[in-house]
């Protein structure tokens, strides 16, 4: 019966972050997803080849392509082929395995008994706030006005070097070809749109988890994941390499170009990688952080707990085998789940040693290399590649 109740409980206990919010609405809307399914492959390529194939067209008919236009060509831009061939398919593709991790795991606070059935309302209720904040249009207006803020302030300043290959000089003045318009008008804002999509998606998962950790959550300080039976959390981030390796790989072709056309060591380079590998980590890691409040609160508790419970088994232990006197509490002795003292000192190791932040080093490695692969391939272009795999074996070794 009660495997029954937990089945109907878990059914009942999903949430997207992809599906069904504004712009997978006029996605469908317009065809580009199918009334089943999500469309991803036809997206990827639809969104890609329709920021990019433009420019590269233009490019090509004006004889802007190839290195004989000039000393930066179209070509020499790693950074639009990047942002648009590499990232924008990735940070469509990367819909799959949020959508995955999310239908899940999400049932598992149920499954695992680490959600109270006390606390199965609330968690409902926190479930459907941030489906309600997922379908709301506000954030995507406010994404709009930020794409659009972008676009004014790099008008105002100053164009992009990316679009130096664009420019038609005549005198003394410059004009914008149609490539540089395409570039700065659509281009770019669909690569930042979405970008900026997956920034909201992580502001989600923050809300989310933080209305979660507010439940009375049934916390196992002695759970062999050592972060009290939470340690299925760290799935989550990990399902957002993709977005993670996108955005690198946008800024690494950037400065990769600069490596190779304007005289830029890698060495120059070196903080501001590490800057943005850094904050790249953290940033999708942080909802995580949301938990560190009820984990301590039942680190520092355990260990008050247990450790009344392994001195009173001591000491029954001493007087018994070493002062051989008779002990009249023989049941916290003999009980099987305690076993001997070795046993009940392994009890008190696994609570003192358990993570106040549901995460290890396999959701912290595999977002560091996302985040770091791109920069790496930048370091190659003047740095051994045989040094650079010694760096970071000694780094992670």
């Amino acid at each position: 019966m009660t495997s029954t109740v937990n089945e109907t409980h878990q059914e009942n206990f999903t949430l997207s972050l992809v599906r069904d919010d504004l712009l997978f609405r006029l996605q469908r809307r317009i065809g580009l997803i199918p009334a089943k399914g999500s469309g991803i492959v036809r997206r990827a390529v639809f969104w890609s080849l329709f920021a990019w194939l433009p420019i590269a067209v233009w490019a090509c008919y004006t004889g802007r392509a190839l290195p004989q236009a000039g000393n930066e060509p179209l070509l020499a831009h790693f950074g639009i082929h990047v942002r648009f061939l590499i990232a924008v398919p990735l940070l469509i593709f990367a819909e799959a395995p949020v959508q995955g991790v999310f239908m899940r795991l999400l049932p598992y606070f149920v499954r695992s008994g680490v959600m109270p059935e006390s606390e199965l309302p609330r968690f409902r209720t926190a479930l459907t706030g941030v489906a309600r904040l997922r379908n709301a249009t506000f954030p995507w207006v406010a994404i709009l006005a930020v794409v659009i803020a972008v676009i004014t302030v790099s008008d105002v300043v100053q164009h992009s070097h990316e679009i130096i290959w664009a420019v038609d000089r005549e005198g003394m003045s410059q004009h914008l070809g149609f490539g540089a318009w395409w570039f700065l008008y659509v281009g770019r804002p669909i690569y930042l749109a979405l970008l900026l999509c997956w920034l909201w998606r992580v502001v989600l998962m923050f809300l989310l988890f933080g209305r979660i950790a507010k439940l009375n959550l049934s916390i196992v300080p002695t759970h062999p994941d050592r972060a009290g039976g939470l340690g299925f959390l760290e799935a989550f981030p990990k399902a957002f390499v993709l977005v993670v390796m996108a955005a690198s790989a946008v800024l690494a072709s950037r400065w990769a170009h600069d490596v190779v056309y304007h005289d830029v060591t890698v060495q120059s380079l070196r903080l501001p990688m590490i800057v943005f590998v850094i904050l790249a980590v953290v940033l999708v890691l942080s909802p995580l952080f949301m938990f560190i409040g009820p984990l301590s609160r039942a680190k520092k508790q355990a260990v008050l707990d247990y450790g009344v419970l392994i001195g009173h088994h001591g000491r029954l232990v001493r007087e018994r085998w070493i002062e051989e006197k008779a002990v009249r509490d023989e049941a916290i002795l003999s009980a099987p789940e305690l076993g001997p003292v070795a046993d009940t000192t392994s009890l008190y190791a696994a609570v003192t040693s358990m993570r106040t932040v549901p995460m290890g080093k396999s959701a912290v490695l595999t977002l560091l290399l996302a985040a770091a692969l791109p920069m790496i391939v930048v370091f190659a272009l003047q740095v051994p590649v045989k040094n650079i795999l010694q760096f970071l074996l000694k780094t992670l070794l």
